[in-house]
């Protein structure tokens, strides 16, 4: 499973095998179990995860208790309270297994380690990060003006497996549409 981790380590940089297993030493397996957090509102945000298998959410919790899910994450994606992580704050959001999900976890202070030791690492961060950032600029940007049915179409087109795999509820809460109108999306859609 390690394996998927390397593939994506060696999308932006390169690095031998002897490198690779020695950063894997690092890294830290975990399995959480369905509907259990990895992370809530207040913990220390110490760690990010590369998922190897599973998928999990991330999540708000307004005032009202309401959920507002920020980020729906499979496979070869990783998942943290990013702004936390790297401001060295306490979480503020939510993060959970939607599956049975397997993770490879990394503490801060061995990212920086591993920025020294294996610099090629720093680089893959980084794109790591700022492709975070476009991300939720792409997401703000696609909610002010990008029709819900369209922005629904767009996460299906990015990644087809989520409607089998993610709660509809989940789904319309990360779209910022109520679950009703993602049923009339849906059923449209099939009609067409």
């Amino acid at each position: 499973m390690s394996r998927l981790l390397y593939q994506s380590f060696q999308q932006h940089t390169s690095l031998s095998e002897e490198d690779f297993q020695q950063i894997l030493r690092y890294f830290h397996l975990k399995t959480i179990k369905k509907k259990s957090l990895f992370l809530r509102e207040g913990m220390p945000a110490t760690t990010i995860a590369f998922i190897l298998s599973g998928t999990i959410r991330a999540y708000y919790l307004s005032d009202t208790g309401a959920e507002q899910v920020t980020q729906l994450a499979m496979e070869q994606h990783w998942i943290g309270d990013l702004y936390a992580f790297l401001k060295s704050e306490p979480a503020r959001q939510y993060i959970e297994a939607l599956e049975d999900t397997e993770i490879l976890m990394v503490y801060s202070q061995d990212i920086e380690q591993l920025y020294k030791d294996y610099p090629q690492l720093e680089r893959y961060f980084r794109i790591l990060f700022q492709n975070a950032y476009v991300h939720t600029q792409q997401r703000l940007n696609s909610a002010l003006y990008v029709p819900a049915a369209e922005r629904y179409r767009q996460l299906l087109e990015r990644n087809p497996a989520i409607a089998q795999r993610v709660p509809l509820i989940h789904i319309a809460s990360y779209l910022g549409i109520t679950p009703e109108s993602l049923s009339r999306i849906r059923k449209q859609m099939a009609q067409s």
